[in-house]
């Protein structure tokens, strides 16, 4: 357990809006990544490039969704950039974040909790890890701010 990352984070928007936060390519170019390739099924893509021009590196492409259930949660495989891609990228099973959503007091509220897991041990995998933890606390900090400056829709 101790190697999990798990973040928590309160957004001002409702459920289903939220849920769309990572499932529309379109929101996702707005918060997250450059370009998104995503397929909302199971088994469906969950690509994201911040290098578009260079597919291969900085992305998540070859990664597929593996559960979703519309407003409630999401789970997909995960890849690391090219400081980890050699550590994350060719493991089997590849690291996996799940993610969960659901409503606080209002409905125009929304808790996020974000789960990625699957992290190895040792002193690269811990490195690799720390890099996560950061990069996603920042990614839905940056998603809350976002939303509290209408910045999406």
């Amino acid at each position: 357990m101790e190697n999990i990352i798990l973040i928590k984070e309160e957004i001002d928007c409702d459920v289903k809006s939220a849920f769309s936060m990572f499932t529309n390519n379109e929101l996702l170019e707005n918060w997250l990544t450059v370009k998104a390739n995503v397929e909302p099924t199971v088994g469906g893509k969950y690509e994201l490039f911040w290098a578009p021009d260079h597919p291969e590196n900085d992305s998540t492409i070859g990664c597929k969704i593996t559960g979703i259930e519309t407003n409630k949660f999401i789970s997909f495989e995960w890849k690391g950039p090219v400081e980890f891609k050699s550590l994350m990228n060719f493991v089997d099973p590849l690291t996996h974040v799940i993610v969960f959503f659901s409503h606080n007091n209002s409905p125009k509220k929304t808790i996020i909790h974000l789960f990625h897991t699957g992290w190895r041990n040792g002193s690269d995998w811990q490195k690799a890890r720390e890099y996560f933890q950061k990069a996603w606390f920042n990614a839905l900090l940056g998603l809350k701010e976002k939303i509290k400056n209408n910045e999406l829709s």
